[in-house]
Formats: C-alpha cells, sequence, structure tokens
C-alpha cells in the first residue's frame, strides 16, 4: 500500500490572503490548490449594518455558512429572512437564489465553503476592481458571469 505525501495545510489564525470589498473583509483560508481544486473556503467579516451582495444564484457550486460571531441574515427571494447566529449552519446548494446581510450594530463573522473550488477567483477579481473605485451593478454581474454565477431576476 503506497502512502500519499500530500502535506497538510494549517492556516494560523493571522494568516490568509485579505481581500477588502468595501466595507466587508475576506480571508481566504485554501484557494483550492490544496484539494485539486474540489473545496475553497473564506472567512469574511461583515461590519453592523451591511447589505450583502446582489440575490443570486450559482450555476455550478455549492456553498454553506458557519456563523461564527454576530448574526446573519439570509435573505432567500420569496420566502421569509432567516436569522443565522453563531453557531448556526446554513447550505446553499446549486441554483438556489440567496444573498445576506449584516442588520445589527454589532459585527458578524462566517466561515464560507465553495465546492468547487474555481468560486475563490470571482472575490480575486471583485478585489481588483474595488481597487479602481466603487463597483457598479453592471461590472459586478459581469464579474459574477464569469463564475456562473447569476443575479436573481427582479420581479
Amino acid at each position: 500500500m503506497q502512502v500519499p505525501d500530500r502535506p497538510v495545510n494549517f492556516v494560523p489564525a493571522k494568516a490568509g490572503e485579505i481581500i477588502v470589498l468595501g466595507s466587508m473583509k475576506l480571508r481566504i483560508m485554501e484557494d483550492g490548490s490544496n484539494t485539486d481544486m474540489r473545496l475553497s473556503s473564506v472567512e469574511l467579516t461583515i461590519p453592523p449594518r451591511t447589505k450583502g451582495p446582489p440575490p443570486h444564484w450559482h450555476e455550478m457550486h455549492d456553498e454553506t455558512f458557519l456563523v461564527t460571531r454576530g448574526t446573519v441574515r439570509f435573505h432567500i427571494p420569496g420566502k421569509p429572512d432567516v436569522d443565522a447566529n453563531a453557531g448556526d449552519y446554513v447550505v446553499v446548494p446549486t441554483r438556489s437564489p440567496h444573498t445576506f446581510s449584516n442588520p445589527t450594530d454589532e459585527e458578524s463573522v462566517f466561515f464560507n465553503t465553495f465546492t468547487p473550488a474555481f468560486y475563490i477567483n470571482y472575490f480575486k477579481l471583485l478585489g481588483e476592481m474595488v481597487e479602481g473605485g466603487p463597483l457598479t451593478k453592471e461590472a459586478n454581474e459581469k464579474a459574477m458571469a464569469y463564475y456562473a454565477t447569476l443575479p436573481v431576476p427582479e420581479l
């Protein structure tokens, strides 16, 4: 029997690439390079009273959210909002419309996974785009389209 020679990857608490998206801060925990692009993950910090991305769904990847601090409000078009608190876990399968926000006066943090891992590159692209100034809705939707993510049509 051959023993795999792949190393275990350890990400210290203060390590990981940081991407600033407006007032939100994203820390890349795994970019897919250690998982053959099967899984990527980030930690996202949301300041108080902050809206998240426009409502959208993903054609090719699943997401999970583990709230580690504060409250994250999940908005599912056509359904009642769900307030997830520290310790709560949310699974968003492909083609499930969603978005999130922090409606509270306290900072919120969640740990987010993506399978497969390619979606991490969307955040890297957004990070580059916001360096040039505020991100427009049209520019964001164009970036989303590169990663098989579609805006929820306005009703």
